[in-house]
């Protein structure tokens, strides 16, 4: 207001200058007649005079102004320190709560409970904090009740009393205090999950789906999770009483497969039930439906097995059903190499394995590579294949056969995990693969005996050495001996030399010079 005045005054007399310079220096006179006195002035003088005084008359208020409000100016300066230390006090609690300093969070929440009034709330939730850094679970529970009383603050402590009670493995009170959650909040995602995961860990599979629909109903999870969720429960159901209830787990299984049909174990279970009543076309239009949407080893063996009474060519023939039905998938080239060679066709099998020469190398892959070289009469290169199988890593998804031919055999917790993993990832697991399990060998039998090469067994038979090896001492005899001696023959004749040449072991690789 001080500035307002002055800035009038001076434009007042900017005014009055003008004024009086435009009427000549005439610009009137005036007279004041006050207790018996008379003053006489010129207009212009007076006039600044009137603002000059009206600017006393404000500062003089405006300064009465601030001495009357003194006290409750310094009672807010008082309160913003206040304010400001309690949020400094807070803002260092939380940060040393959250880096596990329990002492320095405590000393915190202490001072924060002196300081801070306007937000209790956040003084209880460091409280809280404070005692689970360190590690005091009586004093976390009795401050996350203490804030049970709070609206506002319910499902915080409910959530709080949840993490207190699973970490003094009281599971059962921890799912009490979800449930509760999840009934007042309908958004709750956190007590969902932990409901789920109590179902799952139970076996507990139809209220499992359940509380998929809920959640989907309540938009805690989207429909894609929600889709993927229920048909991994879908075929966990199916897979527990597949043997005692299998009209009821095929009816799971098959629910499985439609509502995703790239879910492997799900369609697994359906073609097994499908083929166990003698309806081996529609197991094989459900396995052919899984490996269009996501190709898995499992399902063409499955496939493969739908019937026995064939010829090798034909169960070749009925394999490019799934060859043509998506071509482009690892998993389709390697079927389409597996095909040829069940089929015997080598040159067949060789033209598809140029699909996969770019494809990192696995044990599955080298172990491919050594039926393919031993099919074509390379047993030598057979056995390099194999020795390079056995260093390169494992494919998880080959662990999802079990040893005994059947697939997808998980026990409950397995498929706990199953579910759960699949259902936010939309990734299979493979326990045994994990737990390094005795799983389906990729590498294939080659005889274990040296088996010599023709031009050996020539060299045997006509006594030429054309390829020396460094652990025969039969081709080295006589090689430091004249150079004009002719080399001896070889003792016991041809065809001795050539089966002691084939009974002989492998001890130690061969070196050709």
């Amino acid at each position: 207001m001080i500035r307002v005045s002055l800035v009038l005054f001076i434009i007042a007399a900017i005014i009055v200058i003008g004024l009086a310079a435009a009427s000549g220096g005439d610009a009137g006179s005036a007279s004041l007649i006050w207790l018996g006195r008379e003053v006489q002035t010129t207009a212009a003088v007076a006039v600044m005079l009137v603002f000059f005084g009206a600017l006393l008359a404000a500062i003089f208020w405006r300064v009465v102004l601030w001495i009357a409000t003194a006290p409750g100016r310094a009672a807010r300066d008082r309160a913003e320190l206040r304010r400001r230390q309690g949020a400094e006090v807070l803002t260092r609690g939380f940060l040393a709560a959250a880096a596990g300093d329990g002492s320095e969070a405590r000393l915190m929440a202490q001072r924060a409970s002196d300081l801070v009034t306007d937000s209790p709330g956040l003084v209880r939730v460091l409280s809280a904090q404070a005692a689970e850094a360190a590690g005091d679970p009586v004093a976390a529970k009795a401050a996350y009740t203490a804030m049970l009383g709070f609206p506002d603050m319910r499902l915080a402590a409910l959530r709080g009393l949840m993490q207190t009670a699973l970490g003094q493995n009281d599971r059962a009170e921890a799912i009490k205090h979800a449930e509760e959650a999840y009934s007042q909040e309908k958004t709750a995602r956190w007590a969902w999950r932990a409901i789920l995961e109590d179902k799952l860990a139970s076996s507990d599979w139809p209220a499992a789906l359940n509380l998929v629909k809920t959640a989907l109903a309540r938009k805690i999870v989207s429909p894609i999770v929600a889709e993927r969720a229920r048909a991994a429960l879908l075929a966990a159901s199916a897979a527990s009483i597949e043997t005692e209830k299998p009209s009821q787990a095929l009816e799971f299984a098959s629910q499985s497969a439609k509502l995703n049909a790239g879910f492997a174990p799900g369609a697994i279970i359906a073609a097994r039930r499908l083929l166990a009543e003698g309806r081996a076309p529609r197991a094989a239009a459900v396995l052919e439906a899984a490996w269009k949407e996501a190709p898995h080893p499992a399902l063409w063996l499955a496939y493969r097995d739908l019937t026995t009474a064939e010829t090798p060519r034909e169960r070749a023939r009925r394999l490019s059903a799934l060859v043509t039905l998506n071509p482009d998938h690892r998993e389709t080239r390697i079927l389409a190499v597996e095909q040829g060679l069940i089929s015997g066709s080598y040159a067949d099998a060789r033209a598809a394995s140029e699909a996969l020469k770019d494809e990192p190398l696995t044990a599955r892959l080298a172990g491919l590579w050594a039926r393919l070289a031993h099919a074509g009469g390379d047993i030598d290169g057979a056995r390099a294949w194999m020795a390079r199988g056995m260093a390169a890593p494992q494919e998880p998804e080959w662990s999802d056969i079990n040893p005994d031919g059947r697939a997808f055999d998980y026990t409950a917790a397995d498929w706990a995990r199953l579910v759960s993993t699949y259902a936010e990832t939309g990734e299979l697991i493979h326990p045994r693969f994990e737990r390094r399990e005795a799983v389906i060998s990729e590498l294939p039998r080659v005889p274990a005996t040296y088996t010599a090469p023709q031009s050996i067994i020539r060299a045997a038979d006509t006594g030429l050495t054309e390829a020396p090896i460094a652990d025969d001492p039969g081709f080295f005899a006589g090689a430091f001996d004249d150079a004009d001696s002719p080399p001896p023959p070889p003792p016991g004749g041809g065809e001795r030399r050539r089966d002691r040449l084939r009974r002989r072991p492998l001890p130690k690789p061969r070196i050709v010079k």
